[in-house]
Parts: structure tokens; sequence; C-alpha cells
């Protein structure tokens, strides 16, 4: 579905969108009745892993990222699957290794592209690390004690699994 500000007409009907009262905001409503149509702009759910393997945290580096920036594993949940196959399925396709489930980390607001994270610790099982070349471009291992968390989505996440290690570092901002 499009990024609601470039919506611009009903998905249902086809008539254009009007800005209109519904549930206390103002959000884009079909003006058709008998179609009532509301994107809501629900935020959507992500799943992502801290992949640890061998004392290492795996960092994946995404397609067109800046320079230097590295991340969790992470991807949609789809129709039909738990969270927790969902991570799972995730670190298969991404850095094409299988992994046990770990445990639950947290949910974490990333509202710069309207989604909630559901992030889980995983322990990879041994293996040759092959990314998805669609998705990503470079990964890295970073042994726990010194991988360091980000100021953001998925980097509170690595911070609050560092604290449960007790091992305590203040998420750095990034830069672009």
């Amino acid at each position: 579905m499009p990024r609601p500000e470039k919506m611009k007409f009903c998905p249902q009907c086809g008539t254009p969108l009007q800005l209109a009262q519904h549930g206390g905001k103002e959000r884009k409503a079909c003006p058709d009745t008998s179609c009532g149509y509301v994107h809501w702009n629900n935020p959507i759910p992500v799943v992502a892993a801290i992949v640890e393997r061998n004392g290492h945290v795996v960092l994946v580096r995404s397609i067109g990222w800046p320079a230097g920036w590295f991340g969790l594993v992470t991807g949609f949940l789809e129709a039909g699957e738990t969270s927790e196959e969902a991570v799972l399925r995730e670190v298969k396709e991404e850095i094409g290794i299988d992994a046990t489930f770990g445990r639950f980390i947290g949910v974490y607001p990333f509202r710069r592209m309207n989604q909630v994270i559901l992030a889980y610790h995983v322990m990879a099982h041994d293996g040759e690390i092959e990314l998805d070349t669609t998705e990503l471009e470079g990964f890295k291992e970073v042994p726990i004690d010194t991988v360091v968390p980000w100021a953001a989505g998925t980097g509170y996440a690595l911070r609050d699994w560092l604290r449960s290690k007790g091992i305590e570092k203040e998420p750095i901002k990034l830069r672009r």
C-alpha cells in the first residue's frame, strides 16, 4: 500500500480521498458514503533478530544504507505466521543459516517508518553465512562485549539484550 502522504485515491472504489475526522484524528477517507474506506495508517509489524553466533552478534548492512551502518536482521511479519516463526524465517532468508529461538526481548516503536518492532534473541546454527543480495550488501560479526547499540528502533532492543547479560552501553546516535 502506498505511503499515506502519497495516497490520493480510495483503494476500494477509486474516489479521490479527502481529509475527515475519524477516531479523534484527521485521516484520509473516502467521501463516498456507500464505500466508507478510512486510511487508519496503523503501524506495520516487523520482527528483528539479535543473532548470536560463537560469542558474536551478526549485524547486516542493507542495500543503500549510509557507509558504516549495520543493523539487526529484520523483516515483515507475514499473514498466518507467528512472530517467532517470522524471526526464524527472516534469519534463514537474509543470512542463509538456521537459528534456534532464544527469547523475546521487547516491543519497540520505529515511528519514522510507521513500524512496531518485535525483537527476539536467536542462536545461529553452524554454517556459512550467505546473504540475500537482493536486500543486503554486507555483514559483520561483532564480539558481544564490544557491540554498541544505536539510538533508533532495533538499537534499543540490542541495548536491552546487552543489559540482560550485565553489559551496560548507551546507544550512539547514527549520522548520515
